[in-house]
């Protein structure tokens, strides 16, 4: 303390300064602007007169005001809001410019006038004074503030603040432990008088027996049973404490197998088809001695689960798919050419280069060994092992995703929440380590969530009536990872999981056995994040659900999901007009530059084709059934860039009052228009004699209804409302900015070009 020597930088020294910026005593006292603050969440530093950087080209547009950084977010406050929009996604935990510190991948401090750059890490020093502060973000924003008329040493202070705080030394540091205790012990009262089990959480979380039950008994895995032998994490680790086996392994024959697996984890059920065959995943067997004969013994057992005695079928997906520093650099290369890049190449070298990051082809990599390995079951009726070294990176990928074609309960919302809480949270994906939550190792960062996320997407993207949920609720999942205020993200492992969660317990004095749930939420509680109205945005309004009727040829059909030997001849459904449940013409345009030019089918018949070959051309010469087994269409052709994640923040990309959420308004009335109609019919109590139904003329209650945008009465106009843009329900105004952007060739591509992107994103020529 007394030493002559400068101290490192502490967290006391980020404390707010006494104001003595001179500013402030020659102009007017300015309004107060102070941030919102959740509880447990304090101010460690701010800085007054900061510039946000919104246009690219002048600074008329920019926004002045005051940056702050508390131990959760970096937050500006304008001075002068501009008027809010009509509407726009609203989240009850972050203002419009803040950005939580997890989401923050580089912090860089520039001064302009000595040419100085430097990327801060954490208790580093600062040897200029910053002109400008520039967050690359891992939900690919960019945001530059400009310190034109700010104190030099509290610009100073505020850079190495927000550097020091986004990256903690310690799990127990990030904020979502003081804020959850905080809200656990505010909320205590309501609970005790309207308690609800679990929360009132729907999505089962697969940390107990039951919930393993019903997923046997939902798949009628008849052959298979819950295994305890992993209580209190007594085996494995990484393993949840509750997993499904054969019931002809017996507990100590599966605990003596477990020492020659990998981290002692047996192998894993997935998922029963209702011919039988089931999915398991398995990681690498460390002792080659033994190999062979444990294999043996885990085929055997998964054989004599099947009513066929089917064979078993084993996926190396080390040696089938990309490594994971692969995925990594593939992302980090695509993300550089949609955000950082100028676009000042031609649209056919842009297209070139997202082609050349990689990022595409692994996405289609991971659909077709997902499509080969739902032949495997559904097809040849067999069961499929899927083997990872640790079994705990592309297995949960592939896994989630052969889940996801065959089964349509994992299409609907709280179907693929449970999908991501058992193969992804409960399997021990290890989120800590993959996110870099900590920023302690890069060579382990690795996009595989997100990775699934696109592949979601492009099926979504194919099949737009097979899902409940929407694109808007894929990237508003992808945007939690960076919020660490649940917990479904921040662990490696469902024991890492319980033991932080009991040291956090006993920390904030919370009552030993109470469940976890209650005090630290999964994500899956929407309610925390938005509105009930915002989350009807989650809603597609197009989803064709279990028992939904479709007209073919005429005639009124029902979707039935039945029990046979396969699903191939019986599960068929949509009108043949939608071929392949595919938007019309889609897959008939050609590509330009150096894209594949033609786009043939897949599986085209040839003389000699395989029984593969032939299942899958039945499969597409046929109507898809939205409630029975997708296989998305895996020519490069066919998989397109997600356009609302990679290009959201680009404001070249964005199409005033077009693009895909222009669709989902119209449908959104509509459906909205059915529902109303619908609510008055059941009011409608049937005529009397000498009396006039009157039915309720507004239908359900705002609240009460399913779908963001609402009917309008005939007398409104029928066009969209100004607020409207292909990236809505995000802002982009102010999270992107670079230097010198000057009518570039994505623009002129994305209001000309018809190759590209998909004729939904262009539905703007029609308004």
């Amino acid at each position: 303390m007394f030493s002559v020597k400068p101290m490192k930088p502490t967290f006391k020294c980020y404390l707010p300064p006494v104001q003595t910026n001179v500013k402030e005593t020659i102009e007017p006292p300015i309004k107060k602007l102070e941030p919102k603050l959740l509880p447990g969440e304090i101010v460690v530093n701010e800085v007054n007169f900061v510039r946000k950087c919104i246009s690219t080209e002048s600074s008329q547009d920019d926004l002045w005001g005051k940056l702050i950084c508390t131990n959760f977010k970096v937050s500006f406050i304008p001075q002068d809001a501009p008027p809010k929009q009509k509407s726009q996604l609203s989240h009850l935990l972050l203002g419009e410019h803040d950005i939580p510190l997890t989401c923050l991948e580089q912090v860089v401090t520039v001064n302009d006038t000595k040419g100085k750059k430097k990327v801060l890490g954490s208790n580093q020093k600062l040897k200029f004074n910053p002109t400008e502060l520039i967050l690359y973000c891992k939900d690919l924003r960019i945001i530059r503030f400009c310190f034109d008329e700010a104190g030099p040493e509290s610009a100073k202070k505020v850079c190495l603040a927000i550097a020091h705080y986004s990256h903690p030394a310690d799990l127990h540091l990030l904020f979502g432990f003081e804020y959850q205790g905080r809200r656990y012990h505010e909320s205590k009262e309501e609970r005790v008088n309207g308690s609800t089990p679990r929360g009132g959480l729907q999505t089962p979380i697969f940390d107990r027996p039951s919930d393993w039950d019903r997923e046997i008994k939902r798949t009628g895995a008849s052959e298979w049973r819950v295994c305890s032998i992993n209580e209190n994490y007594a085996i494995s680790p990484s393993l949840p404490e509750y997993t499904v086996v054969p019931v002809s392994l017996a507990d100590q024959d599966l605990k003596r197998h477990s020492l020659f697996f990998t981290d002692n984890r047996i192998p894993l059920w997935c998922w029963n088809h209702p011919n039988g065959s089931a999915l398991v995943r398995m990681a690498s067997i460390c002792d080659p001695a033994q190999q062979k004969k444990i294999e043996q013994k885990v085929f055997n057992a998964i054989t004599k689960s099947h009513p066929q005695r089917s064979d078993v079928f084993r996926y190396d997906l080390d040696k089938c798919l990309p490594n994971i520093q692969d995925i990594q650099s593939a992302f980090v290369k695509a993300r550089q050419i949609c955000v950082i890049d100028p676009f000042e190449e031609s649209e056919e070298r842009w297209l070139s280069s997202i082609e050349n990051s990689r990022w595409l082809e692994h996405v289609r990599a991971v659909l077709k060994q997902s499509a080969e390995i739902v032949y495997c079951l559904d097809g040849k009726n067999a069961s499929v092992i899927l083997q990872e070294e640790e079994d705990r990176d592309l297995s949960c990928v592939v896994s989630s995703l052969v889940q996801l074609m065959l089964d349509a309960h994992y299409r609907s919302l709280i179907g693929f929440q449970s999908l991501v809480q058992k193969e992804w949270v409960m399997a021990g994906h290890r989120f800590l380590d993959r996110c870099n939550h900590l920023k302690r190792n890069d060579k382990e960062e690795s996009p595989l969530f997100m990775l699934f996320l696109d592949c979601v997407w492009q099926i979504i993207n194919q099949y737009p009536a097979a899902f409940e949920f929407t694109e808007v609720y894929l990237t508003v999942l992808s945007d939690s990872m960076w919020i660490p205020l649940f917990s479904t993200f921040l662990f490696n492992s469902p024991k890492q999981r319980a033991q932080h969660l009991m040291d956090f317990a006993k920390n904030k004095a919370i009552p030993q056995g109470e469940d976890q749930v209650l005090y630290f939420p999964p994500v899956w509680d929407w309610s925390q994040q938005f509105s009930t109205k915002n989350q009807t945005l989650f809603n597609n309004p197009m989803y064709i659900g279990k028992g939904a009727a479709c007209v073919q040829n005429g005639e009124v059909k029902t979707f039935r999901r039945t029990k046979q030997k396969t699903y191939s001849s019986t599960l068929r459904g949509t009108p043949a007009s939608l071929r392949n449940g595919l938007k019309g013409g889609e897959d008939a345009l050609p590509r330009r530059g150096s894209l594949v030019s033609e786009l043939k089918p897949d599986f085209s018949p040839v003389k000699d084709e395989s029984p593969s070959e032939r299942f899958f051309r039945d499969w597409f010469s046929q109507p898809a059934d939205q409630q029975g087994l997708l296989i998305p269409l895996l020519m490069p052709s066919h998989v397109a860039l997600w356009k609302l994640f990679f290009l959201r923040w680009v404001p070249e990309a964005c199409i005033p009052k077009g693009g895909p959420i222009t669709a989902y308004h119209k449908l959104s009335q509509l459906v909205d228009e059915i529902e109303i109609l619908q609510s008055q019919l059941r009011q409608y109590k049937g005529p009397s004699p000498g009396t006039t139904p009157l039915p309720s003329p507004s239908g359900p209650p705002l609240d009460q209804r399913r779908m963001y945008f609402k009917a309008s009465s005939p007398n409104d106009s029928p066009t969209p409302p100004d607020f409207l843009t292909s990236s809505f329900p995000f802002t982009p105004m102010g999270n992107l900015c670079r230097r010198t952007v000057h009518g570039t060739p994505i623009s002129k591509f994305l209001n000309g070009a018809r190759i590209w992107l998909s004729t939904e994103t262009l539905a703007n020529d029609t308004v």
